[in-house]
């Protein structure tokens, strides 16, 4: 049974009505679970569960350093495209936004790879619109491979693609992928997405799936919060991450919480669900307590005093002086930014940051050094 067939059976709405009905004495037997079931998620995402934000990130901040330590993965995204085929209303690179379309040629992503190896970044994640014919399988090749001569891992949010074109990329070096549902419910699906391959609700669901069968190291999910209520989006983002650590154990997975960003272009997208910093960071203790192995990374969308509060409380993942849009690291153009940014702090002041707080900031996935290193004893 595949997700698909799992969500399809729920009722957006009867789950909505479960989250809100949720008492404190949900919320405390949450609180005292070895393991939270998803009737524990619930009531931790709920609005019941806000007065007791202090004690769940108490309980976030010991898992978090007993699974993790004090460990602080950076990365930065390198946008190689803002060419895009489909029509979603919430996004800067949408083919109706009249913006300056460009890719990068070869030339150009070996001066974004030396600007950014200004500093010690390992871990580089390769972004693009949504464009078949121009970021196709041939060029994410390409990139990869001029790539591989400045970074030890290379991750990407692109189109979804099949099995296959995975494995392909896995075969030269892909370490993660990063694909966001941006709502679950199906129902509102088509109302943010308008034209163009992302119409197809279950091919984007199942892309999780073809990674895992594709042998990825690991995956990213998330939802775009304030699309839809975000208690809700919650919980089948939490249920949709069961689904796959139960199935696919071998893989590793990764939440992100993206919230809308203004953008340039069209008016902007007005979000009907806003969700603020205090939500936020009971979404982020509430995952932490549901999964102890899952990392959670917050971007550059947030403001630094919110990054530099929450990077204790269950987060071990963070972006630093990121720039959204082709060539912004050595020719920056806010024409052509899927987003704007709100800590732009550069990556030295973020690892400064870091460091205040008593973690240790580490440029590329730790976990994956390990399980090299265990592999060559056992060798």
């Amino acid at each position: 049974m595949s997700y698909f067939d799992i969500i399809v059976k729920r009722d957006w709405e009867k789950t909505r009505a479960q989250i809100y009905a949720s008492t404190d004495a949900d919320v405390e037997r949450a609180l005292s679970a070895d393991r939270i079931t998803m009737d524990d998620f619930a009531a931790l995402v709920s609005p019941a569960a806000d007065k007791y934000l202090a004690a769940m990130a108490q309980k976030s901040y010991a898992i978090t350093r007993r699974r993790f330590g004090n460990i602080m993965q950076l990365y930065t995204p390198l946008y190689l495209s803002n060419i895009c085929q489909n029509h979603c209303v919430y996004c800067g690179f949408n083919c109706t936004n009249r913006i300056h379309r460009v890719i990068l040629s070869p030339e150009q992503i070996h001066a974004e790879a030396q600007a950014i190896k200004r500093h010690p970044f390992q871990h580089i994640l390769l972004v693009t619109g949504e464009a078949p014919r121009s970021s196709s399988l041939e060029y994410m090749i390409d990139s990869m491979r001029i790539m591989r001569e400045y970074f030890q891992q290379i991750s990407i949010e692109i189109q979804p693609l099949d099995t296959d074109p995975y494995r392909r990329l896995i075969d030269e070096g892909l370490h993660a992928v990063y694909v966001y549902q941006e709502t679950y419910n199906k129902d509102r699906y088509p109302v943010y997405h308008l034209k163009g391959k992302k119409m197809d609700y279950r091919y984007r669901l199942e892309t999780p799936d073809r990674l895992c069968e594709a042998g990825i190291y690991k995956v990213g999910l998330g939802n775009l919060i304030g699309l839809e209520d975000w208690r809700t989006e919650a919980y089948f983002t939490a249920l949709h991450l069961r689904y796959l650590e139960n199935r696919y154990w071998r893989t590793k997975y990764s939440i992100a919480f993206p919230r809308l960003r203004p953008y340039v272009g069209e008016e902007g997208f007005k979000p009907m669900y806003p969700a603020s910093e205090r939500n936020l960071t009971q979404l982020i203790c509430a995952y932490r307590l549901l999964s102890e192995d899952v990392e959670l990374s917050i971007s550059t969308r947030e403001s630094s005093e919110y990054r530099d509060k929450i990077m204790l409380f269950g987060v071990t993942v963070i972006s630093a002086g990121s720039k959204t849009m082709p060539g912004g690291y050595a020719e920056p153009s806010l024409e052509l930014e899927q987003f704007a940014p709100c800590d732009n702090r550069t990556p030295d002041e973020v690892v400064v940051a870091v460091k205040a707080k008593g973690l240790e900031p580490v440029w590329k996935d730790w976990t994956e050094a390990f399980n090299e290193m265990d592999h060559k004893k056992t060798a």
